[in-house]
């Protein structure tokens, strides 16, 4: 287990990265964003109980982040800056908090005279815009506040633009309207989401962190899988699953699991960038990870008017699949390399270990309880996990002291409040870059709203791709990979489904193509985590590169490489919606999504499981040209033709004649089947040569 200077130090390596400032515990600057971080925790937990006005919450909401953003981020990277709150940090603090909080005090007066605003509307909603936009460019830098800007100048300008993408504009009066003064933009749907359910996941995850979850996972991992062939990377990929669940980061996943996970690897024989990339792929992924997905997969709930559980049960076969194929990668980078294991006698008994923090295990199974079986809201459910989870955190080390027949001191239970405290602390912390992406997301969402650009977008891409469905994916995809370079995942994904999706949607029903709405919400969030590894920008690649030491391009780019499963998988569901567990749609109305046929036969389920998981499988062998030895040409063509087969069986049905889809399955598993014993012949015809 990691030792408190090892905690320090990870959470240090978490700062620089972040961009934020990390003051030492002795000094006031740290009580000062400590304090209102622990505020802003409890206010998140006492609205579970006295919900109150929505627009009170989102506004309240916003100026907790506006208040830990100017503390936390310093107006520029200078060392002097980043060690202190200057005096025009509170400045601006204290005028973003009142105007933000302006929404709360004449919330009733704004909704009488909507559209007639009055000059201090107007004052108070530039105000608010500027200091919102700085907020986004201190914590996340500059592309998502050009992003939000350039949308502005798009609908204050639109009269004089080119004739094709031109618009009758909008004064400034109705765009501070639509972008400030109502629930249009800054404290829209995301904002909304933001304050009500994101927050409460966040916490419960930082909560399960504190409490000793993420060290639990790693020694569990490594304890199970480290005496297989590079057994290290195996434990970082299991590692990196477990703790995605309960971390909405990619960095923080990275820096938690790879500060174990690469020197190990490391010591195994994996190449730094290897090492490194290994470890970059699995944290990344940790956001597709039901039950505690990514901040986005929350408002994608909303913006889709689906229950949570929902979205849990339509991402369960693409992510597991996605970490089985990334297993399967590191499984095969070692025998390539003839990477070894760990000698047994250092791993330590797994079941003593296991048991020694199942109790770990207790609140996240609780929480997919309260979500799946009894249906609770998103936010009851988990105030109701996190509630139990701090019972834990404060009985675990008595009771741990109580079964050793050891004192039970004082200090040693208020020990667990503390950490409740700490974890409270860091579960606001991190939400700060969350709450101010869905802000200023929020921007570009009431753009589209108010100048009516989608349907600009759709005619220029419909053009662009002469009307080819596949076309019009490849170049989502790769806009939403270029924009997740600057934007956090949250942000990319809330523009592009404003953008694109519907797009996607559209054009889809011109090709004869039915499909949820789901999907095309999928697509965009699935690339829009896979920016967090794509060079040049990708900041966990950089975060795990500072722990191997290697050089952050180079492992950016094999990170890349390791994951093109992921970007395989979107295209799959997307022409295959049974992937996503739906079975059909309403042919009227795709969008209506309580006339979806969700798929709940369990042959059905396993047998959709287990061809996604062979496909990917195929095609990882066919990208790492290895199975038991390297592939040859003929061998590659076969486990191409395999992936469609297993992944797309209705298509394949219906574009060879064939009787049932079920064929389809047979024939790629046979094939499968054929190149893989091909495969094991000649192995051991090699195997006895060299003998």
């Amino acid at each position: 287990m990691k030792t408190l200077e090892e905690r320090l130090d990870d959470a240090k390596l978490i700062s620089e990265f972040e961009g934020h400032r990390d003051f030492e515990t002795n000094t006031w600057q740290y009580w000062f964003v400590a304090s209102i971080a622990f505020c802003w925790s409890l206010y998140q937990l006492y609205i579970v109980i006295d919900p109150g006005n929505s627009a009170h919450v989102r506004a309240i909401h916003l100026a907790f982040g506006i208040a830990l953003a100017f503390a936390m981020h310093a107006i520029s990277k200078s060392p002097k800056l980043r060690s202190t709150i200057t005096w025009y940090d509170f400045v601006i603090m204290l005028v973003g908090i009142a105007a933000v909080l302006y929404q709360w005090y004449a919330y009733r007066d704004l909704a009488m005279r909507s559209g007639a605003w009055t000059q201090m509307d107007i004052i108070v909603g530039v105000t608010t815009l500027l200091i919102v936009l700085e907020a986004s460019r201190r914590v996340m830098g500059l592309p998502l506040m050009l992003a939000a800007v350039v949308f502005l100048l798009y609908d204050y300008f639109g009269p004089y633009l080119p004739e094709m993408i031109a618009h009758k504009g909008a004064s400034i009066n109705k765009i501070m309207g639509q972008m400030v003064l109502t629930t249009e933009g800054i404290f829209g749907v995301p904002l909304g989401v933001s304050a009500s359910f994101v927050f409460l996941f966040v916490l419960f995850g930082s909560l399960l962190d504190k409490a000793g979850a993420g060290e639990y996972f790693i020694k569990v991992s490594y304890t199970i899988l480290g005496r297989y062939d590079g057994g290290p990377a195996k434990a970082a990929v299991a590692a990196s699953g477990m703790f995605g669940m309960i971390s909405g980061s990619s960095i923080a996943n990275t820096v938690t699991v790879g500060t174990f996970t690469i020197p190990l690897m490391k010591r195994l024989g994996f190449s730094a960038h290897k090492a490194a990339a290994v470890e970059t792929a699995a944290s990344v992924n940790g956001q597709l990870m039901p039950p505690i997905m990514g901040a986005a997969a929350f408002i994608m709930a909303e913006f889709l008017g689906l229950d949570y559980t929902d979205i849990v049960f339509a991402a369960f076969i693409p992510a597991f699949t996605c970490y089985a194929a990334l297993f399967y990668i590191v499984h095969l980078e070692a025998k390539k390399h003839g990477l070894k294991g760990e000698d047994p006698s250092v791993l330590g008994r797994t079941w003593p270990i296991f048991i020694r923090g199942i109790h770990y295990l207790i609140p996240i199974f609780f929480l997919i309880y309260t979500l799946i079986v009894l249906r609770q809201s998103a936010q009851s459910a988990a105030f109701s996990a996190i509630m139990f989870l701090m019972v834990i955190m404060v009985v675990q080390k008595p009771f741990k002291a109580f079964l050793n027949k050891e004192k039970i001191t004082f200090p040693l239970i208020t020990e667990g409040f503390a950490d409740i405290g700490n974890g409270m602390v860091m579960g606001a912390k991190n939400m700060v870059s969350i709450a101010i992406a869905t802000a200023v997301a929020g921007i570009i969402v009431g753009s589209v709203t108010l100048t009516g650009i989608g349907l600009v977008l759709a005619e220029v891409i419909d053009n662009l791709s002469g009307g080819y469905i596949l076309a019009v994916l490849f170049m989502t995809a790769f806009v939403s990979l270029v924009l997740g370079m600057g934007l956090p995942t949250t942000a990319n994904y809330i523009v592009m489904a404003a953008l694109t999706a519907p797009i996607i949607m559209e054009l889809a029903g011109n090709s004869g193509y039915l499909i949820p709405t789901i999907a095309a919400h999928m697509f965009v969030f699935y690339f829009g985590i896979l920016a967090d590894d794509t060079p040049p920008v990708g900041m966990a690649a950089y975060a795990s590169a500072a722990i191997a030491k290697s050089d952050p391009i180079v492992t950016g780019i094999q990170s890349f490489i390791y994951d093109i499963r992921t970007g395989i998988l979107p295209f799959m569901f997307f022409f295959n919606n049974e992937l996503l567990l739906i079975g059909g749609v309403d042919p009227e109305d795709p969008n209506d999504a309580s006339k979806w046929l969700w798929i709940t036969n369990p042959f059905e389920i396993a047998l959709i499981f287990g061809g996604a998981i062979l496909g990917m499988f195929a095609f990882t062998s066919a990208t790492q040209s290895f199975i038991l030895m390297k592939i040859n040409t003929i061998e590659r063509i076969g486990l191409i033709l395999v992936i469609p087969f297993l992944m797309l069986p209705k298509i394949m049905a219906t574009q060879l004649g064939l009787p049932s889809h079920y064929i389809s399955y047979v024939i790629g598993l046979g094939l499968y089947g054929f190149i893989y014993f091909n495969q094991r012949i000649k192995y051991k015809k090699q195997q006895r040569l060299v003998a």
